[in-house]
């Protein structure tokens, strides 16, 4: 079985292509926006939104060191993704939710935004596209955010949506999991 992290790349390789737009809606150190901007290439377009200066600063340095251009970082919150995103359709996008690994663990993602956040992207997501959430919930905050997004991401027509939830069960100490979510129609 996969880990978590290689999970949710995984769920976002199987639908992203060449020349897609995308979204790292919490860019953090910079991986998953460079994993993102490898799997778009050159002709593709990686949106990458953060509250923090550290994260943008972090994930501009490791694109400069790998000599990436297909990115825009965005310091901002994601809940404002759709005065951003010029595209009419997004082909995937990925969530951290939690705190910055390293960084200032009183600076969280917070249950309004993601679910704001999350609804703005579902309106850009094209047809079988997917956004994963990967929640880690082992810190003050977590717990709420946890059960809420999961309360919205239950409640998406099941018409219009597929939505998976990816966990190990035999961890302890509150181990992160995956949401997918695939747009149907």
């Amino acid at each position: 079985m996969k880990a978590i992290i290689p999970f949710s790349h995984q769920l976002l390789e199987e639908v992203i292509n060449q020349g897609d737009s995308v979204i790292d809606a919490t860019c953090g150190n910079g991986n998953d926006t460079l994993m993102l901007s490898k799997l778009v290439g050159d002709t593709g377009k990686v949106y990458a939104f953060d509250i923090q200066e550290k994260a943008i600063e972090q994930t501009k340095a490791l694109l400069l060191a790998q000599r990436v251009e297909n990115v825009e970082l965005i310091h901002d919150g994601h809940e404002h993704v759709v005065s951003y995103v010029d595209e009419q359709v997004i082909s995937g996008a990925i969530f951290n939710l939690g705190y910055l690994p390293k960084g200032d663990h009183s600076i969280i993602t917070t249950p309004d935004t993601t679910i704001q956040a999350i609804s703005g992207m579902l309106s850009l997501l094209k047809k079988r596209g997917r956004i994963v959430i990967v929640i880690y919930h082992g810190h003050k905050g977590g717990t709420s955010e946890k059960n809420l997004v999961l309360s919205f991401c239950e409640e998406l027509d099941q018409k219009e949506y597929q939505v998976l939830q990816y966990q190990f069960i035999n961890q302890i100490n509150n181990p992160p999991f995956v949401i997918g979510i695939e747009k149907l129609k």
